[in-house]
């Protein structure tokens, strides 16, 4: 039996790419494919797929929040991310969101059938070079948690907000608490994490692992 795949890219030529590579597999078929996350979940009501191809940057809702919603609603279809994005951060997300892989749009056609057919036996996939980030990355965040100055509870909060592009009256309002507050706190975290500015903090933050 075939492995029905379908794809979720708004790239024409990464789908014609795609379209090419699978149509000339013997054991895989693609059932859809779709510009839009809005148009894959209208589909995926009536049929799914065993293997979705899930690009991270889609028009309307991303990549990420759809994975949570498939992953929920529809448990049975196995979700390879593939994308441009090779940031520890993306790849963590996605798989916290749900898939069960994730490549690069400029991997060998050999990794991807590779991957395909290792999702669709349930197995996790990571494209090796991104695996021997994500090790190098817990490593890391090992060694820095070791010698990390100790965050409170609401300084994990806030930080947490903070990555999410909060304002610091955006954040108070959703912890019943002042501005003023939350701006000590921001220079505490500014502080202790040695960053200069937000855009440090959150990068240090990530690879502190203090932030999901």
């Amino acid at each position: 039996m075939k492995i029905k795949i379908a794809i979720a890219d708004d790239h024409p030529l990464v789908i014609n790419g795609l379209q090419h590579i699978l149509g000339n597999c013997v054991d895989m078929e693609i059932i859809g494919s779709y510009p839009s996350g809005k148009e894959l979940l209208v589909d995926l009501v009536t049929k799914q797929p065993d293997v979705l191809l899930l690009d991270i940057s889609m028009p309307g809702q991303t990549g990420d929040e759809l994975a949570e919603i498939i992953s929920e609603k529809y448990p049975d279809v196995k979700m390879l991310a593939l994308t441009n994005l090779d940031n520890v951060y993306y790849i963590k997300n996605m798989l916290r969101k749900g898939v069960h892989g994730y490549i690069l749009k400029t991997s060998r056609e050999e990794i991807l059938l590779t991957a395909i057919r290792a999702v669709h036996n349930g197995e996790q996939f990571l494209e090796p070079i991104l695996k021997e980030k994500v090790v190098h990355d817990a490593l890391l965040a090992k060694r820095q948690v070791a010698a990390n100055p100790i965050l409170s509870r609401r300084e994990k909060e806030v930080l947490q907000f903070i990555a999410s592009n909060l304002t610091s009256q955006q954040i108070a309002d959703k912890l019943f608490v002042s501005k003023r507050t939350i701006d000590n706190h921001r220079l505490s975290l500014l502080m202790k994490l040695d960053a200069k500015n937000v855009a440090a903090l959150v990068k240090k933050g990530i690879q502190m692992g203090l932030i999901e």
